[in-house]
């Protein structure tokens, strides 16, 4: 079965990190990634830019209206989007807990549905 792993986490606290402190993230997160792939958990990812460049987007009454930025007024923002393949949510939820980002954010956990 496939999972959504939404990584979240606090840009102010991404921006405070030192080089050294981001480059190991960036290595961990690497050395997690390739290890998904080589074990037949990975199906797909994308990292997100930052909420400075987000867009909201709703209709009303046939209008559609933007708004600049995430609709949500929230410290932790939604970084990164895995999509991982599990047996159970048991084994998805022991998948993201080794995520490197949840050791400075959370990972929100979701089966997918098929439109067939």
């Amino acid at each position: 079965m496939k999972y959504v792993c939404l990584i979240y986490g606090d840009e102010a606290t991404l921006q405070k990190m030192s080089k050294e402190e981001m480059g190991k993230l960036a290595a961990d997160s690497k050395t997690f990634h390739e290890a998904l792939q080589k074990n037949g958990q990975f199906v797909a990812f994308h990292g997100l830019m930052g909420t400075n460049t987000a867009t909201t987007v709703r209709v009303s009454e046939g209008k559609t209206l933007t708004t600049d930025g995430p609709f949500a007024e929230t410290k932790e923002i939604l970084g990164s989007i895995y999509v991982i393949e599990a047996k159970d949510l048991n084994e998805a939820i022991r998948v993201a807990a080794k995520f490197p980002s949840a050791r400075i954010g959370s990972i929100e956990v979701r089966p997918t549905w098929d439109w067939q």
